[in-house]
């Protein structure tokens, strides 16, 4: 009895250490590591975080080209809680928005502006709109506003189309910049050059509108 439990038991250990040994060596023969890079790219698949990384973010003007008021109007409604932007509209936990464009930044309404808006001066443009609505708090550190922004470049470009419309007097939308100056323009927020000529070819650099009366 005892000799058939021992060989039984040794031919189970000898089968343990045999599936062990096997494992071993697939393991490191097969190891499940990702290839440095892939062999069999997928059209349209996006690669993955390291891989190339995100595109750059165009100039606003290039979004503001194909910029479309009627999905400006759907994302405005994140901003409807605290804004409005109808004519006469009252204030409401932020300025009402009419007329925007070409406002002095942080003045006006009869709205009290936190020091932090009512302080930085220029006018509200094409690029300190969208600096604004990519995260008011690194646009006016101190500001009571506490919405985090809009991350999306073509949303932000809608909803500043939007926001033109609701105008006496809308601007024109800017020129898309051309590839050449796409590629080494100004991060969102710097000061908008003049464009006096205003044909098609100096356009590329956008112009910043006028401070209305």
């Amino acid at each position: 009895m005892d000799d058939r439990f021992n060989t039984a038991a040794g031919w189970v250990l000898f089968a343990g250490i045999v599936a062990l040994g096997s494992s071993i060596i697939a393991s490191e023969s097969f190891h499940s590591e990702r290839p440095e890079k892939m062999a069999y790219p997928i059209e349209g698949v996006e690669a993955a975080a390291g891989e190339g990384g995100a595109a750059a973010e165009q100039p606003i003007e290039a979004y503001l080209a194909k910029a479309d008021p009627a999905k400006g109007a759907e994302v405005f409604k994140k901003c409807a809680a605290c804004h409005n932007a109808d004519k006469g509209g009252p204030n409401q936990l932020g300025p009402n928005l009419w007329d925007v464009l070409g406002e002095p930044i942080g003045q006006g309404k009869g709205f009290a502006f936190s020091p932090a808006l009512s302080t930085h001066g220029g006018n509200w443009d094409w690029k300190s709109l969208s600096a604004w609505l990519t995260s008011p708090k690194s646009f006016a550190n101190g500001t009571k506003m506490t919405f985090a922004g809009i991350s999306n470049p073509q949303d932000r470009a809608n909803v500043i189309a939007f926001l033109n419309q609701h105008s006496d007097s809308p601007l024109p939308p800017p020129a898309a910049p051309a590839p050449a100056e796409a590629a080494k323009a100004p991060a969102e927020g710097a000061p908008a050059t003049a464009n006096a000529a205003g044909n098609t070819a100096a356009a590329a650099n956008a112009t910043a509108p006028a401070a209305k009366p």
